[in-house]
């Protein structure tokens, strides 16, 4: 049987299945006698200090195997341990209504996810998940039950659910699961984001896989192409046995690359440079190959705290990645991108019917010019350590481009006058990911230094579809041809003003993708680390000359599976 899905994480894996459905966990609600309650109140506190010595060793292994970004959705949870009035709402139900501390936890709980579903933020909205992860993992502590997911298998497994949470994922042991499947998610979630960086094979959004598979089963996971088969045949098995032989020896091949340029077979160098959300993440990209970083995403430096990073944090976290870059590698630093899926509770923004579309990113900052300018002068003062570019998100407009650079003008002027270093000469971009800046890029290109395409919200905004809606999915495809054109025509008009284009979205590190952009012309290629030697090695296959032709042959194409089987036929079956 074969069971399509969205091709989350790259690899293959070949293995048992761990079909592992979600948990009820039952207990009985008892009323205490007055004198069981002090003993009552000291379980529940036990059970809250195991929770958060789990949740501290999950984040230290997150920021040690993952990054800090994610290793910060854990001290969020932390948080709730700590939160006066989640734990004394708990230890006043078992005061006063004199009930075990399993009925305190589940009554509180539900007090707080409803008041979290009913309020219009969306950020306090999301809020009411974590509490439930939290709650879960207490629990399960109360209960006596061991939280794993593989629990006590002797041999790897691919583990078949429903979805993972942050922490789940985080968890896995790659000695133990050798990838993983999921009813539910795409490309962008969490789990398939960490499952990218820890490099284990991942499907997602295959609807039903846990009703179609069986603990025991044998799988095949094709983590290029999204194909599950289940119990499949011996002749196939043995072909995908080979596929994974060939695959490790080109990963064992990909390695030798680390420190060679990013050069086509007939001398087109383009760089290759990693998207970051913090300074560790510039150390992982450097161990990966990278020529530089293409995107360090700000925003994680204001996520998962109570107050605004001050000039000084941001200058020591800007300056770090950009020593860590010797050599003089570029670092692009996108200015703070907030809005949208990501938000700061203590920023206080309206609630918005739709909030992609609404107050986010350099329309704050434009707004909020004194939060702006705090961090563009963290950015300049750091421009004396390396070779920082400071780019803007969200730019729909010229005069948008220029009210952010007379900003930065006032900045400059401001440390010019306090005597303090910077770089005179710093490169200033914008990110192309709204289709009116993609449309009227030969205007913008005037003015900014350089382009970014930010591919994952160009696609859902030129095809007016949310990419976490899995119901029009169809419609997310990054080879549309309106997209292509779009990302063809910036291309071309920073090239006739003498500048550079580059790609940070997730389509950057696509192997469908990149004969098309390298045809196009695109100079930079921003992705997450581990693909960027699999994409230097590819690189050195392909002749620019003759992908000029064929990147101009894919826009006259009709859809994007006629797009994909041309690149199939013509270029990736004869590498």
């Amino acid at each position: 049987m074969l069971c399509k899905g969205i091709a989350a994480a790259q690899g293959i894996a070949l293995g048992r299945a761990l079909v592992k459905v979600e948990e009820t966990l039952s207990y009985t609600r008892k009323t205490l006698a007055a004198d069981q309650v002090p003993a009552e109140v000291a379980r529940l506190k036990e059970a809250l200090n195991k929770t958060n010595s789990q949740l501290e060793a999950i984040k230290q292994k997150a920021l040690r195997d993952i990054g800090e970004a994610e290793a910060k959705i854990f001290e969020a949870h932390q948080l709730f341990l700590e939160d006066p009035e989640f734990v004394g709402a708990m230890e006043g139900n078992i005061e006063n209504d004199k009930v075990n501390a399993e009925a305190a936890l589940e009554d509180v709980r539900d007090m707080f996810v409803g008041m979290f579903e009913s309020m219009d933020n969306e950020y306090m909205r999301e809020r009411a998940a974590d509490l439930r992860d939290v709650s879960q993992r207490i629990l399960k502590n109360l209960l006596g039950v061991e939280d794993t997911l593989v629990g006590d298998s002797k041999e790897p497994v691919i583990l078949v659910v429903h979805d993972l949470t942050p922490s789940d994922t985080a968890q896995l042991d790659k000695s133990k699961v050798k990838a993983f499947v999921t009813n539910i998610g795409g490309r962008t979630s969490h789990s398939a984001i960490m499952a990218r960086t820890m490099e284990i094979p991942a499907i997602t959004g295959l609807n039903d896989i846990t009703e179609k598979v069986q603990t025991g089963d044998m799988l095949i996971v094709d983590g290029e192409t999204g194909d599950v088969y289940v119990n499949p045949e011996q002749e196939l098995i043995a072909t995908y046995q080979k596929k994974l032989e060939e695959y490790e020896a080109q990963k064992a091949a990909w390695a030798q690359l680390i420190n060679e340029p990013s050069v086509s077979k007939d001398g087109h160098h383009v760089e290759l440079v990693a998207n970051i959300g913090n300074p560790h993440d510039a150390e992982v990209a450097d161990k990966a190959g990278a020529e530089g970083i293409g995107l360090f995403r700000t925003e994680f430096l204001y996520m998962g705290r109570d107050n605004f990073p001050t000039e000084e944090e941001q200058f020591e976290s800007y300056k770090a990645v950009a020593l860590t870059m010797d050599n003089n590698r570029p670092v692009v630093i996108r200015t703070l991108d907030i809005g949208g899926d990501k938000e700061l509770p203590y920023l206080q923004l309206p609630h918005e019917m739709n909030p992609f579309l609404g107050y986010r990113a350099i329309r704050i900052c434009l707004d909020q010019v004194d939060l702006f300018k705090t961090q563009l002068r963290a950015l300049l003062r750091a421009s004396a350590f390396g070779n920082i570019k400071i780019m803007y998100p969200m730019i729909a407009t010229l005069k948008e481009l220029r009210q952010a650079n007379a900003i930065l003008e006032e900045v400059k002027a401001e440390l010019r006058d306090k005597g303090i270093a910077f770089n005179e000469e710093i490169e200033v971009g914008m990110m192309i990911e709204i289709p009116a800046a993609a449309v009227i890029a030969d205007q913008l290109a005037k003015e900014a230094d350089f382009f970014s395409i930010g591919t994952n919200d160009l696609i859902q905004y030129t095809m007016a579809c949310d990419r976490m809606n899995q119901q029009i999915s169809y419609l997310y495809d990054p080879y549309n041809p309106a997209v292509l054109r779009l990302i063809k025509n910036v291309i071309d008009a920073a090239h006739k003003e003498g500048k550079w284009a580059g790609m940070c979205g997730e389509m950057a590190g696509e192997e469908y993708a990149l004969p098309i952009l390298l045809g196009f012309g695109l100079d930079e290629f921003s992705m997450s680390a581990p693909t960027v030697l699999r994409a230097r090695h590819m690189l050195k296959q392909l002749s620019y000359a003759e992908l000029q032709a064929v990147a101009e042959h894919v826009l006259s194409l009709e859809s994007g599976e006629e797009i994909r089987n041309y690149i199939k036929v013509n270029v990736l079956d004869k590498l």
